[in-house]
Order: structure tokens, then sequence, then C-alpha cells
């Protein structure tokens, strides 16, 4: 029992002082299923270290593909698609949110895509959608908030003559660096680099380079303001 409860010590340390014993100790409870179940779910991992903790409900495909560091959470309902190139990299505590899809490659068989790279201290909102056909990166300390959509890949359409689904799709990357916050329901498409500490507003469509530290809204997304002064 004293092991397990060490193994939780870094979920403890986040709680404020004005949280009640009993109230710590019914989230530890509740918590304790997703460590049973991240238990089971690592053992098909290719690499992990530190906890794993898996929700109720939570899909992770093809996990030998699946590389991650310490304190890696699964909320409920998640969904990993595992499989890639590069595979799906998770740096130390990274929590991907309840109802995120992580798809390199579709549930029924297709190309398979190139994969995506989280650094540590970073998140996946609830509800959101990473397209990692082509290559994603995040960076640490990345907050991500629900409903991101982000796309690494464009399907070509030139061709008259041919159905848009048969004429193949052009892959580029996305990177977001670190220390960033993307505000809920923004859409980052293809080819884009979010510079590091820049903030998104909530409902943004990014189709271009956000350079550093700056704060960026609307459809399509513009630079409103510096954070250097």
């Amino acid at each position: 029992m004293s092991k397990f409860l060490r193994s939780f010590s870094f979920i403890k340390d986040r709680f404020p002082e004005d949280w009640k014993g009993l109230d710590i100790l019914t989230t530890l409870f509740r918590l304790s299923f997703f460590f049973i179940r991240g238990c089971y779910h690592r053992l098909y991992f290719k690499h992990s270290k530190g906890l794993v903790l898996v929700g109720k409900g939570a899909s992770i495909r093809y996990a030998k593909y699946l590389n991650v560091g310490k304190d890696f959470i699964v909320e409920d309902y998640a969904e990993i698609n595992c499989m890639a190139y590069n595979g799906i990299v998770a740096g130390d505590r990274v929590t991907i949110g309840k109802f995120a899809i992580i798809r390199p490659v579709n549930a029924y068989g297709s190309d398979i895509g190139v994969g995506l790279k989280i650094g540590n201290n970073s998140s996946i909102g609830p509800y959101s959608y990473i397209g990692c056909s082509g290559l994603i990166e995040i960076g640490n300390n990345v907050i991500m908030s629900p409903r991101v959509s982000i796309y690494a890949e464009n399907h070509l359409y030139a061709a008259l003559d041919q159905p848009i689904m048969k004429q193949g799709v052009k892959r580029e990357f996305v990177r977001i660096e670190d220390d960033c916050w993307i505000a809920a329901n923004t859409v980052i498409l293809a080819g884009v680099t979010i510079g590091k500490g820049s903030v998104i507003a909530a409902g943004s469509v990014v189709n271009k380079d956000v350079p550093p530290y700056s704060v960026v809204a609307g459809v399509p997304a513009k630079v409103i303001k510096s954070r250097i002064s």
C-alpha cells in the first residue's frame, strides 16, 4: 500500500492546501482504477517509465508504436492510434484529454502516417482531434484547450476527371513551439509553425506561421499584439 501511495505522490502534490483530506482520498480512489488499467496497457507500449493512468473506455491501438515518459495520462474515452512511421512519442507529464482523438491513419486502414511528438508538461485538450498523418511536433509546456483540431495534410483536388478522394493528399508538418496556449475551438492547418510563447485566441483558424510571443485571433488568424513590450 505504501508503494501504491508513493506512486501517486506527484498527484497529491498538485492539490491546493484548501482541499480536504477526504476529497483527496476520494479522488485518489477513483484514480486507482486508472492506475490498474495503466498497468495493463503499458505492457504493450514500446517504452514507458513512471506512472501510466488510463481512463474508462480509452482506446490505445497499435501500442507497440507508443513511447511515453513519466506520468502519462489518458482520460476517459480518448482514442490513440499509434501506427505511424515515427510512432507517437510523449515526454514527461503528458495528458490526453477526454474523448480526444490522435489519428495518423484511419481506423480501417490507409496510408501510414508520420506521427506525433509531444514535449514535457503538455496536454491535448478534451474532444480535440490531432490528425498526424504528416509530422506534428508539440513542444514543452503547451496548454491545449478543448476541441482543438490540428491537421497535417491536405487533399489534392486539381483533377476534374477523378473523385477528390482518389487524388491523394499532400502531407506537411505542424510545429507548436514551447510555452504556447491554444484556446478552445482553434483549428491549425498543415504547414504551420506557431512560435514560442504564443497565444491563439478561441475559435481561430491558423493557416500561416505565427511569430514567437504573438497573440493571434480570427478567421483566418492574424496577429493582434505581441507579448514583447
